[in-house]
């Protein structure tokens, strides 16, 4: 099982204090003066959303995964978690992407905690990203650790530079799926997932 993260933080990551110079610098680009008392603040409470925004550099799917549980009494059914409320920031604008993500996984001999199926949709959302690869990365992780007859994901979000700059499209949304094992091969597994979520074959769903 491969455990190290392509996208694990550089080891020369900026510190704190060269950070908030690169926000005192965005400032004075965008014509404003960062050392007025308006903005004297905002360089570190910039870097400090940063922290938090992206925090999922820092969190291992694997870790999150790993702890499973056997004690099922033979169940071997889709297990679906829906509509879990996601935020993340799409890596060419840094502009917000809000939405929602449902997970499910059909279980061979174990399952996870359902919790952890939302950590895992959080860690990938807290990192610079475009949907079609999140979707796929929440898929592929599952898959990976848990080994299951198969995965399905779909994520439905609103893209804010798409909705608040360039077309400037608000009410949009864009819909990605991921489908792993029985619920790519068969297509009334993929049908009652679908079902299951409230997406029934939505047109335009991208699939990856």
């Amino acid at each position: 099982m491969t455990t190290e993260d392509p996208q694990a933080p550089p080891s020369d990551r900026p510190t704190q204090s060269e950070a908030e110079a690169a926000v005192r610098t965005l400032i004075r680009w965008a014509g404003d003066d960062p050392a007025r008392e308006g903005l004297l603040d905002t360089p570190s409470r910039v870097a400090r959303s940063f922290a938090e925004f992206f925090g999922g550099y820092e969190l291992d799917p694997v870790g999150v995964l790993q702890r499973t549980f056997e004690e099922v009494e033979g169940y071997d059914e889709m297990v679906v978690l829906r509509d879990i409320r996601f935020e993340s920031h799409c890596e060419h604008h840094l502009a917000p992407i809000i939405g929602k993500a449902h997970v499910a996984y059909l279980p061979r001999t174990r399952v996870v905690g359902i919790s952890k199926l939302a950590r895992v949709v959080d860690l990938y959302a807290r990192r610079l990203q475009i949907q079609e690869k999140m979707t796929a990365q929440i898929a592929n992780a599952i898959e990976e650790v848990l080994q299951p007859h198969g995965v399905a994901v779909v994520i439905e979000a609103s893209h804010q530079c798409m909705t608040t700059r360039g077309v400037h499209k608000p009410g949009t949304s864009l819909v990605t799926s991921r489908m792993l094992g029985a619920f790519r091969a068969d297509a009334a597994t993929r049908r009652e997932f679908l079902a299951f979520v409230g997406v029934g074959g939505a047109p335009g769903m991208t699939n990856v």
